[in-house]
C-alpha cells in the first residue's frame, strides 16, 4: 500500500463541566463528548526520500511544520518507528478552524490512525489513544469518536450507546476564542454566573435513548465565559431555538453554536434564518452525530 486516505471527524461537547486544576496545572473536566458526521480529509501518501515529511492543506495560512498537530504526530511515528521512507500528508479541511469542534485534534487523530494503517505499525487503537494524549487532550476522543463521557482532562474516556435520531445546526460566528485564555479567565469568573451540567442526568438519557431529556441535560461550564466576551453567542441559541431546535448550546471554549433538530429541512430552515438575521456569518453546518462499527 502507498497510500491512505483517513478521516477526522468534528465533535460537540453536549455536557461540559469543569471539576477543578490538577497538580499539573491542567483544568480535570466532567462531560459528554459526541462525534459528528462532518470530518477533514487526510491524505497519506509514501515518499521515497529518506527522513521527508511534507504537509499541506487546502487552507493557505494553515502552519505547515511543527506548529500543526499532524506534523508532530507524524514526526513522533517517524522517530518512534524509525520510518526511512518519506511521508506527505494533504489535509483537505471542512471542519471550520478554532471553533471548539476539535478540528486540529481530530485531524492529529486521523494522521496517528493512517500511517499506523499505512506503515503496518504495531500499534493497536487503545496503544494510540495513550500516545494521543500528548498532542492535545481532545485527540484520545478523536481516536476513538462515538459518544463517550470524558473526565480527567478529557483522556479518560467511557463509551456510551450511539445517540437518537435527530440533525444538528453548527454556527461558528466571526470570532475567534483561545482555549487556553477561556481556561483562564474561568479561574477568575463569577462562579454564580455558571451554569453546570448535570452530567449524570446527561448520561442517563443518552443510555436511555431519551432525545428530549438529553437536550434538557446540555450544559457547557465556559459558555458564560466566552458569551460575556462575545455575547452573539446568546443570540445565536436564541435565534435557534426560536427556529424550531429543540436545544441550542455553545461547545467547547466556543465560539461555535450548535442546535439539535428533528429533521434535516428543520435544521436547514433554521440555517437558512440565522444566514439572514446574521448576514456576516458564513460557517453554517448541517450534520448529524458519528457512530463507528465496533
Amino acid at each position: 500500500m502507498e497510500e491512505i486516505y483517513s478521516r477526522g471527524r468534528a465533535k460537540i461537547n453536549l455536557a461540559l463541566d469543569i471539576t477543578g486544576v490538577r497538580d499539573d496545572g491542567y483544568h480535570a473536566v466532567n462531560g459528554v463528548m459526541q462525534s459528528l458526521a462532518l470530518f477533514d480529509n487526510l491524505h497519506i501518501k509514501k515518499i521515497y526520500k529518506p527522513d521527508y515529511l511534507k504537509l499541506v492543506s487546502n487552507l493557505s495560512w494553515l502552519p505547515n511544520d511543527e506548529r500543526n498537530l499532524v506534523w508532530r504526530a507524524a514526526r513522533y511515528l517517524i522517530d518512534r518507528f524509525d520510518i526511512k521512507t518519506g511521508i506527505f500528508i494533504s489535509i483537505d479541511k471542512a471542519i471550520p478552524a478554532s471553533a471548539g469542534l476539535a478540528g486540529g485534534s481530530a485531524d492529529c487523530a486521523a494522521a496517528l490512525l493512517g500511517i499506523r494503517d499505512l506503515f503496518d505499525l504495531p500499534l493497536t487503537n487503545e496503544e494510540i489513544q495513550e500516545i494521543s494524549v500528548q498532542f492535545g487532550a481532545d485527540v484520545p476522543f478523536c481516536v476513538q469518536k462515538g459518544c463517550a463521557v470524558a473526565t480527567g482532562i478529557g483522556e479518560v474516556l467511557k463509551p456510551l450507546p450511539k445517540l437518537p435520531y435527530m440533525h444538528i445546526l453548527l454556527v461558528k460566528p466571526p470570532v475567534i476564542v483561545s482555549t487556553e485564555d477561556a481556561f483562564k479567565q474561568y479561574k477568575h469568573f463569577d462562579m454564580t454566573q455558571i451554569t453546570r451540567p448535570d452530567v449524570g442526568a446527561m448520561v442517563e438519557a443518552v443510555n436511555n435513548g431519551d432525545l428530549q431529556a438529553i437536550c434538557n441535560a446540555m450544559g457547557n461550564a465556559l459558555e458564560e465565559v466566552t458569551a460575556s466576551r462575545f455575547p452573539i453567542i446568546h443570540d445565536l441559541k436564541a435565534q435557534m431555538v426560536a427556529h424550531g431546535a429543540l436545544a441550542a448550546m455553545m461547545t467547547g471554549s466556543g465560539p461555535t453554536v450548535f442546535g439539535i433538530f428533528l429533521t434535516k429541512r428543520a435544521a436547514i430552515a433554521a440555517g437558512q434564518a440565522v444566514k439572514a438575521a446574521f448576514p456576516d456569518i458564513h460557517e453554517i453546518i448541517v450534520t448529524k452525530p458519528y457512530n463507528p462499527k465496533r
